[in-house]
Protein backbone atom coordinates (compact mmCIF):
# COMPACT_ATOMS: atom_id res chain seq x y z
CA UNK A 1 0.00 0.00 0.00
CA UNK A 2 2.09 3.16 -0.92
CA UNK A 3 0.76 6.41 -0.15
CA UNK A 4 3.53 8.60 -2.29
CA UNK A 5 5.42 8.26 -5.20
CA UNK A 6 8.38 10.21 -6.67
CA UNK A 7 8.90 10.51 -10.76
CA UNK A 8 12.29 12.10 -10.98
CA UNK A 9 11.94 15.19 -8.96
CA UNK A 10 8.71 15.39 -8.30
CA UNK A 11 6.44 13.84 -5.28
CA UNK A 12 2.88 13.36 -4.93
CA UNK A 13 0.75 10.95 -3.56
CA UNK A 14 -2.98 10.26 -2.90
CA UNK A 15 -5.57 12.91 -3.14
CA UNK A 16 -2.94 15.71 -5.36
CA UNK A 17 -4.57 16.53 -8.76
CA UNK A 18 -1.71 16.05 -10.49
CA UNK A 19 -1.04 17.29 -14.39
CA UNK A 20 1.20 14.52 -16.52
CA UNK A 21 2.49 15.40 -19.47
CA UNK A 22 3.59 12.67 -22.15
CA UNK A 23 5.35 12.13 -25.15
CA UNK A 24 3.10 10.13 -27.85
CA UNK A 25 4.08 9.27 -30.82
CA UNK A 26 2.18 9.38 -33.49
CA UNK A 27 3.70 7.90 -36.86
CA UNK A 28 6.96 9.79 -37.53
CA UNK A 29 6.09 12.82 -35.33
CA UNK A 30 6.03 13.09 -31.50
CA UNK A 31 4.14 15.35 -29.43
CA UNK A 32 3.57 16.49 -25.80
CA UNK A 33 0.11 15.53 -24.28
CA UNK A 34 -1.17 16.72 -20.73
CA UNK A 35 -3.36 14.76 -18.84
CA UNK A 36 -4.50 16.09 -15.60
CA UNK A 37 -6.34 14.71 -12.93
CA UNK A 38 -7.10 13.34 -9.26
CA UNK A 39 -4.19 10.55 -7.89
CA UNK A 40 -6.97 7.92 -6.91
CA UNK A 41 -4.12 4.97 -6.47
CA UNK A 42 -0.63 3.95 -6.01
CA UNK A 43 0.57 0.37 -6.75
CA UNK A 44 3.29 -1.34 -6.67
CA UNK A 45 7.15 -1.51 -5.68
CA UNK A 46 9.80 -0.57 -6.99
CA UNK A 47 10.33 -0.55 -10.79
CA UNK A 48 6.61 -2.18 -10.90
CA UNK A 49 4.96 1.43 -9.17
CA UNK A 50 2.24 2.92 -11.18
CA UNK A 51 -0.32 4.82 -10.50
CA UNK A 52 -3.90 5.75 -11.77
CA UNK A 53 -5.15 9.51 -12.52
CA UNK A 54 -8.88 10.09 -12.78
CA UNK A 55 -10.59 13.58 -14.53
CA UNK A 56 -13.77 14.43 -15.90
CA UNK A 57 -14.17 14.84 -18.80
CA UNK A 58 -16.62 16.54 -21.54
CA UNK A 59 -20.20 15.95 -20.70
CA UNK A 60 -19.18 14.76 -16.93
CA UNK A 61 -17.87 11.67 -17.96
CA UNK A 62 -14.86 10.17 -15.95
CA UNK A 63 -11.75 9.23 -17.35
CA UNK A 64 -9.48 6.94 -16.11
CA UNK A 65 -5.58 6.48 -17.08
CA UNK A 66 -3.46 4.35 -14.99
CA UNK A 67 0.58 5.48 -15.80
CA UNK A 68 3.45 2.93 -15.10
CA UNK A 69 5.77 5.22 -13.05
CA UNK A 70 8.80 4.10 -14.96
CA UNK A 71 7.90 4.65 -18.54
CA UNK A 72 10.26 6.07 -20.48
CA UNK A 73 7.50 8.45 -22.34
CA UNK A 74 6.47 10.02 -18.88
CA UNK A 75 7.83 13.47 -19.15
CA UNK A 76 6.98 14.90 -15.90
CA UNK A 77 4.83 14.89 -12.98
CA UNK A 78 3.32 18.17 -11.61
CA UNK A 79 1.91 18.80 -8.55
CA UNK A 80 -1.15 21.23 -9.22
CA UNK A 81 -3.03 20.57 -5.70
CA UNK A 82 -2.04 19.04 -2.45
CA UNK A 83 -4.29 16.72 -1.20
CA UNK A 84 -2.49 13.92 0.87
CA UNK A 85 -3.62 15.34 4.29
CA UNK A 86 -7.22 15.01 3.32
CA UNK A 87 -7.42 11.46 2.46
CA UNK A 88 -8.29 8.87 4.65
CA UNK A 89 -7.89 6.15 2.82
CA UNK A 90 -5.04 4.39 0.24
CA UNK A 91 -7.24 4.26 -2.79
CA UNK A 92 -9.97 6.37 -3.52
CA UNK A 93 -12.06 4.67 -6.08
CA UNK A 94 -15.46 6.07 -3.95
CA UNK A 95 -14.71 9.26 -5.82
CA UNK A 96 -16.40 7.42 -8.77
CA UNK A 97 -19.78 7.67 -7.29
CA UNK A 98 -19.13 11.59 -6.05
CA UNK A 99 -19.73 14.69 -7.25
CA UNK A 100 -17.23 17.32 -7.64
CA UNK A 101 -18.39 19.39 -4.91
CA UNK A 102 -17.81 16.10 -2.80
CA UNK A 103 -14.25 15.63 -4.04
CA UNK A 104 -13.67 19.22 -3.06
CA UNK A 105 -14.17 17.68 0.70
CA UNK A 106 -10.43 16.41 0.41
CA UNK A 107 -9.15 19.26 -0.27
CA UNK A 108 -11.25 21.47 2.56
CA UNK A 109 -9.83 18.92 4.74
CA UNK A 110 -6.68 18.94 3.89
CA UNK A 111 -6.76 22.91 4.64
CA UNK A 112 -8.23 22.66 7.53
CA UNK A 113 -5.66 20.14 8.79
CA UNK A 114 -2.82 22.48 7.86
CA UNK A 115 -4.77 25.63 10.02
CA UNK A 116 -4.72 23.49 13.10
CA UNK A 117 -1.39 22.25 13.00
CA UNK A 118 0.09 25.98 11.80
CA UNK A 119 -1.95 26.92 15.42
CA UNK A 120 -0.71 24.24 17.40
CA UNK A 121 3.20 25.13 16.59
CA UNK A 122 2.39 29.01 17.37
CA UNK A 123 0.70 27.91 20.80
CA UNK A 124 3.40 25.87 21.63
CA UNK A 125 5.87 28.16 20.18
CA UNK A 126 4.13 30.89 22.53
CA UNK A 127 4.18 28.93 25.80
CA UNK A 128 8.02 28.30 25.90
Amino acid sequence: MALTAQHKDSEFAIGDTVSVVQEVKEGDKTRKQSFEGIVISIKGKGENKSFTVRRIGAQKVGIERIFPLAAPTIEKVQVVRKGLRGTRRAKLYYTREQSQREIEKIYSRAKRREKSKAAKKTQKAQKT
